[in-house]
């Protein structure tokens, strides 16, 4: 999750500098800190003189900023200046490149969740896919930031990626066309007496989309309106503030999330202020395992106050907040790790996710093989979760031989019209 706080902290420029920034030596940490400075230093110099090319100081210095990030988590690195102008287009909603949000893993990048009605999500790609190459140029030992520029390219143009997909016989190659990514983030229609809202990502339209989602299909339907089903699923999160007014929307009161990073006094709380816009009607939240972040937030957060039966597969576990942290003359930012999240019961997302209240299954091999197993959990280097996951749960599965569309959300508006309970879904999944 991207938690873009603009952290008003100068940058180093240079080695040298960065020992100014370190008080008088009084303690054997600040000692210590001094005798690496000095074994970088070294490094540096000896680098610079025998690389065998010459190497410019600012490639050098970037690669062990890089270095010193990334090798935290999977979540914190360093963005360069163009990176990071990249960035803040993004969280506005519209960005170029291919439109799937991914992370590192053995090597290669994963795919966490293509966006809806972006070049990705045409062309098929999904949750747990893992890009093997670029244009037949092979990923691994590439950064991930490297390999996400190399995705990135002018409107129109073509990539071709070579994908490796879990229960796949043989790698395959996707072409894709790229675009200008517009996240028109939430999208709604009635289905019915019920009101359904998709919310693709988190970034500043999402809150007053959805609200004009809500009055819209109020006015849709009328009086007669059973409820809301809001799907998560494959949401892969993003801004902070968005996923607290987009839970706020639906709560009277209580604590939404808080933040509890390295110190105590760092500990933010961040609570409804009153006006469920639904006006209590009944919710259903689906989830899936590209359910992350932002999305996570607002899935336990309505969990936790009984506002809303979550319903769908067990979540993809990133609880940790990203502050942005920018560098001074030019050198980009810090995305770092600074805390974690939690939901309002006290329960940590990280590595554990938000396990569904019902937990059913879209009935493909995407959902039962593919994505139980993509999770944060999964992540090397990882920050460790802090509570084990709950007993199994029974599945529901589509009947052999029923062909669904959408078979999560078909049961979910079953759900909310009183054609399931819990109960005859969980004796029906255990008879079959």
């Amino acid at each position: 999750m991207k938690r873009y706080a603009w952290v008003g902290l100068g940058g180093v420029a240079g080695f040298a500098s960065a020992l100014m920034l370190f008080p008088v030596a009084h303690g054997a940490n600040e000692v210590s800190a001094y005798r690496q400075l000095d074994l970088f230093s070294d490094a540096f110099e000896r680098v610079r003189a025998n690389y065998v090319r010459p190497v410019q100081d600012s490639e050098l210095v970037n690669n062990a900023i890089e270095g010193m990030v990334s090798g935290l988590d999977p979540h914190s690195s360093y963005m360069d200046a163009k990176t990071f102008a990249d960035m803040q287009i993004q969280t506005k909603g519209e960005f170029g490149g291919l439109g799937i949000e991914v992370t590192m893993e053995d090597g290669l990048v994963k795919v966490i969740s293509p966006i809806d009605d972006t070049p990705a999500a045409k062309a098929g790609l999904k949750t747990g896919d893992f890009i093997a190459a670029i244009n037949s140029v092979p990923i691994r030992g590439m950064a991930l930031t490297e390999a996400i520029d190399k995705m990135r390219g002018p409107n129109g143009s073509k990539i071709s990626l070579t994908i490796l997909r879990p229960n796949a016989k043989k790698p395959f190659d996707v072409t894709l066309t790229r675009a200008v990514i517009r996240v028109d983030s939430v999208k709604y229609r009635r289905e019915g007496d019920v009101g359904y809202v998709r919310i693709s990502a988190f970034n500043e339209r999402t809150a007053p989309g959805l609200e004009k989602a809500l009055r819209d299909l109020r006015t849709q339907i009328g009086g007669g309106i059973k409820g809301y089903v809001v799907d998560l699923r494959n949401d892969p999160g993003g801004l902070l503030d968005q996923a607290v007014m987009v839970s706020d929307d639906f709560l009277e009161g209580g604590e939404i999330v808080s933040t509890r990073g390295r110190h105590a006094d760092d500990t933010q709380r961040y609570n409804a202020r009153g006006g469920d816009l639904t006006g209590g009607k009944r919710i259903v939240v689906l989830i899936n395992g590209g359910t992350a972040s932002a999305s996570e937030i607002v899935a336990g957060a309505l969990q936790d106050h009984k506002r809303a039966t979550v319903l769908g597969m067990t979540s993809f576990g990133k609880g940790s907040v990203q502050t942005i942290i920018p560098l001074a003359q030019g050198g980009g930012a810090l995305r770092l790790t600074t805390a974690r999240y939690y939901t309002p019961s006290g329960h940590s997302i990280q590595a554990t996710g938000i396990i569904p209240d019902v937990a059913v299954s879209q009935g493909d091999d995407d959902d039962t093989a593919g994505l139980l197993r993509t999770s944060e959990a999964n992540l090397p280097g990882h920050l460790a979760g802090e509570a084990a996951k709950k007993p199994g749960q029974t599945v529901i599965k589509p009947a052999a031989g029923k062909k669904y569309d959408d078979f999560q959300l078909s049961y979910a508006l079953d759900y909310l019209r009183g054609t399931k309970t819990v109960a005859s879904a969980m004796k029906s999944a255990a008879a079959n």
